[in-house]
């Protein structure tokens, strides 16, 4: 499998990643750090106990990396949660609504790591 159709099969934008990261090799050495990088889990747990601060951060935090990977719909899923619980922001969401974009991102997560484990191994 190549980068390019590791970005087809996991809904990535690979122009993107392209456009930020310039090279594929660095594209190749972040999309394999990814895993590793815990923030999804951080995000789940804090969304476990609705923890504002801790959900704002991981968001933002996963909304950045995976917007410059090119993993628009992990960073998209992401970013709504980044703005539900952005200091000083009024919250709209009721924490269902919240669990379902936590599932959402969770969802997409493991897609996105599905792939990336047959690229790597292929």
């Amino acid at each position: 499998m190549t980068l390019k159709e590791l970005y087809a099969s996991i809904q990535g934008d690979y122009d993107q990643a392209t456009r930020v990261m310039r090279m594929e090799k660095l594209i190749d050495k972040h999309i394999r750090k990814l895993e590793g990088n815990g923030a999804v889990q951080k995000l789940l747990d804090a969304g476990a106990v609705m923890d504002g601060n801790g959900i704002f951060e991981t968001a933002h935090a996963i909304k950045g990396v995976c917007g410059n990977l090119g993993l628009v719909k992990l960073s998209e899923a992401a970013s709504a949660l980044t703005e539900e619980f952005r200091p000083g922001h009024a919250r709209e969401m009721s924490d269902d609504e919240v669990k379902e974009r936590l599932d959402q991102v969770a969802a997409l997560y493991k897609l996105t790591l599905d792939g990336i484990h047959k690229y790597t191994e292929g």
